[in-house]
């Protein structure tokens, strides 16, 4: 059998402008869809409840107290769940929520592996919360602080319990041992993929709760951009 060297190097190279066109486009309608508003008359309140949403450039967390608005996370993230439960007596807690494999595999950027990012993309029904008992991010540059209303603290809180797995009467989600001595990884619910990023998921909960964001977010950008 004799192979067409030439016409074979064709189609990988018309494969490979495929991949680079579609990542492209993606990337284009991230950006757009992170530009539309959704909420767009929500102003913030001159007083409240405070959260922070912080990024390490690539990854977005929300920063909630452990207790405010009649809303206490302790029942559900407790000291137990971490290595060190001293760490716990921290008063905020920092919330993210992504694809299993890509939060268990990579606890560093270092540890991103093309097949990990691959895999996630194409989609997971594996997901986890993952939970930092930290205090105010208050000097940290890159922590955007948001004011909400008691109400709309209330829906976003509702929405992150609800990306916890849901549990049988008197039981709770699996609890995964965290990077560090002060977080832990609980079984979430909802599916990762290109379209529902952990990004995405940030951009959600903002939007539950009725804050002005853009209306797809699934990079970090399109959240934090819309925060000073």
């Amino acid at each position: 059998m004799t192979i067409d060297w030439p016409r074979m190097g064709q189609r990988l190279g018309t494969m490979l402008l495929a991949l680079v066109a579609l990542i492209l486009a993606y990337g284009a309608a991230g950006l757009v869809g992170g530009s539309i508003p959704a909420n767009a008359g929500w102003r913030p309140p001159a007083a409240g409840v405070t959260i922070y949403l912080e990024t390490n450039g690539v990854h977005t967390d929300l920063v909630l107290p452990a207790a405010a608005a009649g809303v206490d996370w302790r029942d559900l993230v407790r000291p137990e769940d971490i290595a060190d439960p001293r760490y716990a007596a921290y008063d905020h807690i920092a919330f993210g929520w992504g694809e299993a494999r890509f939060y268990l595999e990579t606890p560093t950027w270092a540890d991103v592996r093309p097949g990990t990012v691959l895999r996630a993309a194409l989609g997971s029904d594996r997901t986890l919360v993952h939970a930092e008992h930290i205090p105010a991010p208050v000097a940290d540059p890159s922590a955007r602080r948001i004011v909400l209303r008691p109400a709309e603290y209330r829906r976003l809180a509702a929405f992150i319990r609800a990306s916890f797995a849901p549990a049988a009467p008197g039981a709770r989600a699996h609890v995964y041992r965290g990077y560090g001595d002060y977080d832990a990884f609980y079984s979430g619910s909802g599916r990762y993929d290109a379209l529902m990023t952990c990004n995405a998921w940030t951009g959600a909960a903002l939007r539950a709760a009725g804050v002005r964001v853009g209306a797809w977010t699934p990079f970090a950008v399109t959240v934090t951009g819309w925060f000073r």
